[in-house]
């Protein structure tokens, strides 16, 4: 018998009254149903991970289950949050290139005891398609394109001073945060280059649009309410679907 569990946190329920009152519930385009499955002991416990090692792990799965699905014209784009460099917190980075904690446009992969670069530069006419379809009046927010700077952890990689660990001064982390921006990174991140470099590696059109959460050049700490940040993480969505919309032909 499987053991009685003990949850905290506010439990997610669908606002539709009727499901409660079906005997069986088909989910008809995961192949899965709620009489022949126990979706509580499947799912109930499943998180996503953050940074290159999980992304590289869902990025072989979900390539594999398309090429068994025998999808045609596939396109792969990455949504989430970021920090910012010199820009205006809520605004939207669509990534013209992806580098590393030193600046290289390419994602080393070490596999049977040699190293691979990996070219890691997103699918330009889509970054420029999706640019195009943004428009900063109406949309409330700015969009523009940039490289993205993709680290292998969220303190010392991106030299912030808040971590358990810190061996620079903050005059250091400033003059590496002018240098990179002067460099052209507007925004750091901790999934693109490995994103970007699949991409490339499986020849699937990738882009990179994230949300800046706030402006590292001004501190490390993000202080904006949660229902402010709620919204911005909403921005990188919107443009997603104007794509669908020019995509499907939908005015």
């Amino acid at each position: 018998m499987e053991a009685p569990r003990t949850r905290t946190g506010r439990l997610h329920q669908a606002p539709n009254c009727h499901l409660t009152k079906m005997n069986k519930d088909v989910l008809y385009h995961l192949a899965l149903d709620t009489e022949s499955h126990n979706f509580r002991k499947m799912f109930s416990d499943i998180k996503h991970g953050i940074g290159i090692p999980s992304l590289s792990i869902i990025f072989h799965e979900i390539v594999k289950l398309l090429h068994y699905a025998e999808c045609f014209d596939v396109v792969f784009i990455r949504i989430g949050t970021s920090g910012g460099l010199g820009l205006a917190p809520g605004s939207v980075v669509i990534s013209d290139c992806t580098v590393d904690g030193r600046l290289n446009p390419y994602m080393e992969l070490v596999s049977l005891g040699n190293v691979q670069r990996l070219p890691s530069t997103p699918d330009a006419n889509l970054a420029q398609q999706l640019l195009s379809l943004s428009h900063p009046i109406q949309d409330g927010f700015d969009t523009l394109v940039g490289k993205t700077m993709c680290t292998l952890d969220f303190y010392e990689g991106q030299a912030r001073l808040d971590g358990a660990f810190c061996d620079y001064t903050e005059e250091d982390k400033m003059t590496f945060l002018h240098r990179i921006h002067k460099e052209g990174v507007r925004n750091i991140e901790m999934e693109s280059l490995c994103f970007a470099a699949y991409c490339n590696r499986a020849n699937i059109k990738g882009a990179v649009v994230c949300v800046t959460l706030v402006d590292r050049l001004k501190g490390d700490q993000i202080d904006t309410p949660h229902d402010v940040m709620e919204e911005w993480q909403t921005r990188p969505q919107k443009l997603m679907a104007k794509l669908m919309k020019s995509e499907l032909g939908i005015e």
